[in-house]
């Protein structure tokens, strides 16, 4: 009776899929590695698929200087499976997901779909903090609830503050739940009517709208509730256009489902 030698790569491949993302993995600290972080031996009967690395940055939200200070070899950890490398079956985890128990527990409930309620807590350049009616208090951040600028709105906007402002009173959808930076990702423009649904302009038609950025391969050109259209320069004929200037022109080309429009003037 012949036996088949186990296939190396495919011993590895069972292995990576016992460990899935987002899995709860318990061990103990075995090391330290400057580069890496912190080693730890994961519980569990593969010896071969026992081998974790904790980053720096995914060890815990308080500020530290060495790993030292914050595990001690011998510790037992709880940690969350980032990633498995799929060349040494190395686990990556994060302790700092699963450190404040309660936080950990508000993400889990929270399913994508999920329609919240909040009050504006910080706006940014970058997109806007929200508190959750019902969460936990955030160990960094101002509220569990995080707003990225393009879903804030599906209007063109320069900055988050001509949409929302602290203190402010908001609903979205969730569109994700980021166990990495311990948010729960909302959509404002997920609750509110696509502009281009109501666009009734077809290629053709001549319409009139502001000016609303002058770039240097053209403008682009208010058409409608929200929508905007590129009149590349070469349309021009080298005439001077300025930001809010009322401009009249024609639709050349409407792709909906790359949401852009190209125009010509119609002096």
């Amino acid at each position: 009776m012949n036996e088949t030698t186990p296939d190396p790569l495919e011993q590895l491949r069972e292995r990576l899929s016992a460990r899935p993302e987002g899995e709860v993995r318990t061990g103990t600290v075995v090391g330290f590695d400057e580069q890496r972080g912190v080693r730890v031996r994961l519980d569990g009967d593969d010896p071969q698929a026992r081998r974790g690395t904790i980053p720096r940055h995914l060890l815990t939200w308080a500020a530290f200087e060495d790993p030292s200070e914050v595990v001690s070899l011998g510790k037992r950890i709880t940690a969350e499976v980032q990633g498995v490398d799929e060349r040494t079956g190395e686990v990556a985890l994060s302790a700092r997901a699963c450190e404040d128990e309660a936080l950990y527990r508000h993400l889990c409930r929270t399913r994508r779909g999920d329609v919240v309620t909040g009050t504006v807590a910080a706006v940014h350049g970058f997109g806007v903090f929200v508190r959750l009616d019902g969460e936990p208090a955030h160990p960094v951040h101002p509220g569990t609830g995080f707003v990225r600028v393009p879903e804030l709105t599906w209007s063109p906007i320069d900055h988050p503050e001509e949409v929302v402002r602290p203190g402010q009173r908001v609903t979205g959808e969730v569109i994700d739940v980021d166990t990495y930076q311990g948010e729960v990702v909302v959509s404002l423009k997920a609750l509110q009517e696509d502009p281009w649904d109501r666009l009734a302009l077809g290629e053709g038609d001549v319409t009139e709208g502001p000016v609303t950025k002058v770039v240097p391969f053209g403008v682009f050109v208010r058409v409608g509730e929200a929508a905007e259209g590129l009149v590349h320069e070469s349309c021009l004929g080298g005439r001077v256009v300025l930001e809010g200037q009322e401009m009249r022109v024609r639709i050349l080309e409407i792709d909906r489902r790359l949401r852009r429009i190209r125009l010509a003037p119609a002096f």
